[in-house]
């Protein structure tokens, strides 16, 4: 098994990822392969013991930043980090891509050379969220911004199999995202789509709302990718923000510091639950090959929790469980 990482990818490439990789090694007993250029790597590496690690760096010329538009660097930028360590995938030299970077162009990357599964419209961003009862899985969160109600079926037939396969819920209750949870409510997309997995064979609740995200109600939320990218967002962004007003409420006076003393530990706990780092990466699922894709901001551990959701999802063989349950298993 081993994993191919875009070194080059994300805010703080490649010290972080570099970091990471080797937590990895030392950690999972992982192969990494380290993707990007030879001498920024290779200085990250400088200094650290790595004889005992399966670590390998391979270099490539180019690298593809946040701003660039994400099919036209992947088609100009042949020898970038990302674009050569989906293409190892491809070939069969990987068993998984991994990247913080630019997440239109991992998409596009990852439909250029892994390709779709037999069936699958459009792959989907399937990302780990907590709830009060645990965690969920919301996709599509991002790679899709229109959306048809075929995808969002298809969307949730993917989601429930990471649910029940790789996260280890069983029987997961599919959401489908709405204004309403009247079946009738809601634009053309949510009403059509709720009648597809209505009659689906999926464990199909209904309608959930804003207010239900984070209930626990159901382990597969489903929508499209603009919204799906905004619930994610949202949600990020709120929980920084409560976390700073909690430090700053006790730090305000000395018995709100000393009552901030007694519950200091389950406050690290419910941040560390929290937070994103926590999950590492999200699957692109649909592609015929498992690519990560990480938050841009990732830190060593994040990247370190993506290797490990990686390596969770080839031992389940989450390609060959799409690829025969998209039209059969589930099927309307």
């Amino acid at each position: 098994m081993r994993i191919a990482i875009d070194a080059m990818g994300g805010d703080f490439a490649p010290k972080e990822t570099v970091l990471g990789a080797i937590d990895a090694c030392q950690e999972f007993d992982a192969d990494i392969i380290l993707v990007g250029m030879e001498k920024d790597i290779k200085k990250e590496l400088t200094g650290r013991s790595l004889s005992s690690l399966k670590l390998e760096v391979f270099p490539t010329s180019e690298m593809i930043s946040m701003d660039e538009h994400p099919a036209a660097a992947v088609k100009r930028k042949t020898d970038s980090s990302l674009v050569v360590a989906n293409r190892l995938v491809h070939e069969g030299k990987a068993a998984a891509v991994i990247s913080a970077g630019n997440t239109g162009a991992a998409m596009a990357a990852g439909l250029l050379n892994l390709g779709r599964i037999k069936g699958i419209k459009r792959p989907a961003i399937a990302v780990p969220m907590p709830t009060k009862k645990g965690v969920c899985v919301l996709l599509d969160a991002g790679a899709n911004a229109d959306c048809e109600p075929e995808n969002l079926l298809q969307f949730a037939i993917m989601g429930s199999i990471y649910a029940e396969k790789v996260l280890g819920l069983v029987k997961p209750r599919i959401g489908l995202f709405n204004v309403g949870q009247e079946e009738t409510k809601g634009n053309r997309l949510a009403v059509e789509a709720h009648q597809l997995l209505k009659m689906s064979k999926l464990n199909f609740i209904g309608n959930i709302e804003g207010n239900d995200v984070h209930q626990g109600d159901c382990e597969v939320i489903v929508c499209d990718g603009f919204v799906g990218n905004t619930i994610l967002k949202v949600s990020e962004g709120l929980a920084e923000v409560l976390f700073a007003e909690i430090k700053g409420a006790i730090a305000s006076n000395y018995l709100s510091s000393l009552g901030g003393l007694l519950i200091k530990n389950s406050i690290r706990k419910l941040k560390r639950r929290l937070d994103p780092v926590e999950y590492g990466g999200a699957p692109l699922l649909g592609l015929n090959g498992i690519s990560m894709i990480s938050h841009g901001n990732s830190n060593a551990k994040a990247i370190k929790n993506a290797i490990k959701a990686a390596i969770k999802t080839i031992n389940e063989d989450i390609i060959s469980i799409i690829s025969t349950s998209i039209n059969t298993q589930y099927a309307v």
